[in-house]
């Protein structure tokens, strides 16, 4: 395939520690994409990816320290006004989730032109980040970062940020399994699913970030001793965006490789 430059190679270095999601929402996000991915969309993935997707829904956060590809840990989060609208600023020049998503956009709209090598880190930029851009404690609000130490039901939690970051194995159990998840959350009607799927990738930033602001109302900035009910008050915002991130994602994929 021939070779060509893409965006990724632009962006600059930048460090920060993020991990959305962990292993059960990410990977339930990929199972309920995979539901709504047409035939052609797996097949031309599959020459690509000949193995499941959930195999690499982790890859982002595996290697953002790799050398080679440093420069994407900034993209894994993303600030939103206090209107929730994506707020490019000040994170513009370091790139953020967002910007990460409009990369593979770019690039997977002509991706049979790309080499296999560019083509697969393009797939697994979407498969991560259209779910890190749902994660509560990624959309970054005005105020305080979410970052300060906390403790829920008298126990040290390192981070609120890292709450949120593990919240799927304490809403869904430690021992669930991405199918179970995906099959207790996977179920709206097509014409809701095509609601949700629905506008830019800046309307989805939008939505995001308006929605995620709830975990503030149930503990505002910088409270250490954090509501009991915290994992059950977030229930809802937690089935809803690991939903909309699969539906999401599976729009995403099949926009370039349905064809």
């Amino acid at each position: 395939m021939k070779k060509i430059l893409t965006l990724v190679t632009l962006i600059l270095l930048f460090t920060q520690s993020v991990f959305a999601w962990g292993r059960l929402g990410h990977t339930t996000i990929v199972e309920i994409a995979k539901n709504h991915l047409t035939e052609k969309a797996k097949a031309n993935i599959a020459k690509y990816m000949p193995y499941d997707l959930k195999k690499d829904a982790l890859w982002m956060d595996y290697h953002r320290k790799d050398k080679e590809i440093a420069y994407t840990t900034s993209w894994h989060v993303y600030n939103v006004d206090e209107n929730g609208e994506y707020d490019p600023n000040p994170r513009l020049y370091k790139g953020d989730a967002i910007f990460a998503l409009k990369t593979a956009e770019y690039n997977l709209a002509h991706y049979e032109r790309l080499t296999d090598s560019a083509v697969v880190m393009n797939l697994r930029m979407a498969l991560h980040f259209v779910g890190d851009m749902h994660c509560p404690t990624h959309s970054y609000v005005p105020g305080p970062r979410c970052f300060w130490p906390c403790k829920l039901n008298g126990k040290k939690i390192k981070t609120f940020h890292g709450l949120y970051d593990g919240i799927p194995e304490r809403l869904y159990g430690k021992k669930s399994t991405p199918e179970e998840v995906a099959a207790k959350l996977d179920n709206c009607k097509k014409g809701e699913i095509k609601r949700i799927q629905r506008g830019t990738l800046y309307d989805w930033a939008r939505d995001c970030g308006t929605r995620n602001r709830v975990i503030y109302d149930i503990n505002p900035h910088n409270t250490v001793d954090l509501d009991p009910q915290t994992v059950e008050k977030s229930s809802d915002l937690i089935d809803i965006q690991i939903r909309n991130a699969g539906y999401r994602l599976a729009a995403f994929l099949n926009r370039y490789f349905d064809k």
